[in-house]
């Protein structure tokens, strides 16, 4: 029965993307706001919802492992799984701010985790320290992107504007509730599923949760795809893995200090590892070609299968 309920939680994610991704363009263009921004705020802050749920519930019931691991693990499969199946469908358009600004803060956040996290705990006040990193990015990323309104003109001639602001409110808000709603129903099945196979907490954290909880990204990245958003595409992912690192483990390190040795250094340098991959390929073209995209599925496989039978 566990199988049904997870193919209808991916038609509920389906729907609740297009609805986000129809939403966030329309918004984006009648306030000006770049889409490649309004992906790497509103967009990927409502799709890591899932991640902030899990990760919270599961530091307050002491399941350190889970948190973390859901957080580490949804960072790769984004790049991995879901850049990656994004760049195949529609190769993808790399905007200069992406290589100058947000896909180092997301290796940057990638490393303070690493160093913060030697000691294999995430304290309260480093916590407060993921939390305030976020706020000034958050800042500089909202004048620049105000300043620089002018630039927006042309990509945004290519968005269709809704008849009405309260129709892209109504739009994001029920594709978020979608979204919420199928990860949910997806996360709870799939740990069922992996807890009758035998799967420790840490891999049920790190790849079936972490990819459950990853199904907003999926679905809203993959239908931009599809429609040729490739700002919010990239956008999604990038913001995605921001703030799953400063926002939601921020948050539950100041709810709730993490402590756990499951998780190694190791599940961290994949981290570090596939976010320079993709600063690499970016300096070198203008797009994240099909070719690129198998290479980031390729790398996701190997990490999988490293987790499930090397360790």
């Amino acid at each position: 029965m566990e199988i049904v309920w997870l193919l209808l939680s991916l038609v509920i994610l389906y729907f609740g993307a297009e609805g986000l991704v129809t939403g966030a363009a329309s918004m984006a263009k009648r306030a000006g706001i770049s889409p490649l921004v309004i992906g790497l705020t509103i967009v990927s802050m409502g799709t890591s919802a899932p991640e902030l749920l899990v990760s919270v519930k599961a530091a307050l019931n002491g399941q350190g492992a889970l948190s973390i691991g859901n957080v580490l693990g949804s960072n790769f499969f984004n790049v991995g799984i879901i850049l990656g199946l994004s760049a195949v469908i529609y190769p993808l358009a790399v905007k200069r701010q992406l290589l100058k600004l947000d896909v180092p803060v997301m290796i940057f956040a990638s490393v303070l985790f690493f160093l913060l996290f030697l000691d294999s705990e995430i304290s309260r006040v480093e916590g407060i320290i993921f939390i305030l990193s976020l706020i000034i990015y958050f800042t500089y990323l909202f004048v620049t992107s105000r300043k620089n309104t002018a630039t927006h003109a042309e990509e945004e001639e290519e968005i269709r504007l809704s008849k009405h602001w309260l129709l892209d409110i109504l739009f994001i808000g029920a594709g978020l509730a979608a979204l919420v709603y199928g990860s949910d129903m997806l996360v709870e099945n799939a740990v069922i599923i992996a807890g009758r196979l035998g799967m420790s907490e840490a891999m049920i954290g790190l790849t079936i949760v972490a990819a459950g909880t990853s199904m907003p990204e999926l679905a809203t990245s993959v239908v931009a795809a599809i429609k040729k958003r490739s700002d919010i595409a990239i956008g999604n992912v990038v913001g995605s893995n921001i703030f799953n690192i400063l926002l939601i483990l921020g948050l539950t390190g100041v709810i709730q200090p993490i402590s756990t040795f499951d998780i190694n250094y190791v599940d961290s340098l994949f981290n570090i590892g596939i976010g320079v991959l993709l600063w690499v390929f970016m300096k070198k073209s203008t797009r994240i070609t099909r070719a690129q995209g198998v290479l980031f599925l390729v790398f996701y496989l190997i990490y999988f299968f490293y987790k499930l039978f090397l360790i």
